[in-house]
């Protein structure tokens, strides 16, 4: 599949060999964008100061077939999002971070007390394995979180944080299999085709993604997941601290769903570690 260059990025990498008059109209389009989408090829003429013909040149010099062809291709870089062209307010200090990991957790702890928990772990805790499924940067890195928690309490769990090889595991499954899948949105194709694939083949399906989506419609449980996304488009998605508290609160239930054997597994596991690396008691399962 192609995809056409971000127009606005080209005009900025192009800027330097354009004309003066060419120059005038990227000036233009950078200062009203919304304006150069909306008027007609005189008008932009008007405002940039150049002729007619200059807006035409300058459309072709940065590689549009014409004026209608630059228009449309602004209105697609409008449409990812006014956040992703004007400057936002920016924030004090990098306390930020802090705020909004504090707002999303007393966010999602509201939704996730009115979620299956239970039954999503009864699933889990009964599986013939456990597989999990996440793509792209926070989803593929919290799929490998979870089998990190879950394989020190002896489950069977693989995780699978790409966007093909999902699809082909789903396609092995049997019914006594459990998947989770991660997707902060719940609209990656990937992911919700894999969950598509695992459920004809029996498998139970567990989405830890946003309500209301096309994941979330495909599985059987779904522990729902929200986050307020601001204009300050430079601070990390906040949607990972709400998936990892799920994460957590699903390790933590089936850790004490077993108490005995998970003490015993975690004794050993720390007993091992305190024998590879040293240092006191008090360091944590892993690092």
């Amino acid at each position: 599949m192609s995809q056409e260059i971000d127009i606005l990025s080209r005009i900025t990498t192009d800027f330097a060999a354009l004309r003066d008059a060419e120059k005038k109209v990227a000036e233009l389009i950078f200062a009203d964008i919304d304006f150069v989408t909306e008027a007609s090829i005189g008008e932009i003429a008007q405002r940039a100061g150049v002729s007619d013909a200059s807006v035409t040149r300058f459309a072709r010099a940065i590689g549009c077939t014409n004026v209608r062809d630059l228009k449309t291709r602004l209105t697609r870089a409008l449409a990812a999002g006014r956040r992703f062209i004007q400057e936002a307010t920016p924030e004090d200090s990098s306390s930020v971070v802090y705020d909004i990991a504090t707002q999303t957790l007393a966010l999602n702890r509201d939704l996730l007390a009115q979620a299956d928990i239970a039954g999503a772990v009864e699933q889990l805790d009964q599986a013939r394995q456990i597989l999990v499924f996440g793509a792209g940067g926070g989803s593929s890195m919290l799929s490998q979180e979870l089998q990190f928690r879950l394989v020190r309490l002896g489950y069977a769990i693989s995780a699978y944080p790409q966007a093909l090889l999902p699809r082909m595991v789903a396609s092995t499954l049997e019914p006594e299999d459990v998947v989770v899948v991660l997707s902060a949105t719940g609209y990656t194709p990937e992911m919700v085709e894999s969950a598509q694939i695992a459920k004809q083949y029996g498998a139970k399906v567990i989405a830890i993604t946003a309500m209301n989506s096309p994941l979330a419609a495909t599985s059987d449980i779904v522990l729902p997941v929200t986050s307020r996304e601001t204009d300050f488009i430079f601070h990390p998605s906040a949607s990972r601290y709400a998936m990892l508290a799920v994460i957590d609160v699903l390790a933590l239930e089936l850790a004490m769903r077993h108490r005995e054997r998970s003490r015993t597994k975690l004794r050993r596991l720390k007993l091992s570690l305190d024998d590879h690396r040293g240092g006191d008691n008090r360091q944590p399962l892993g690092d």
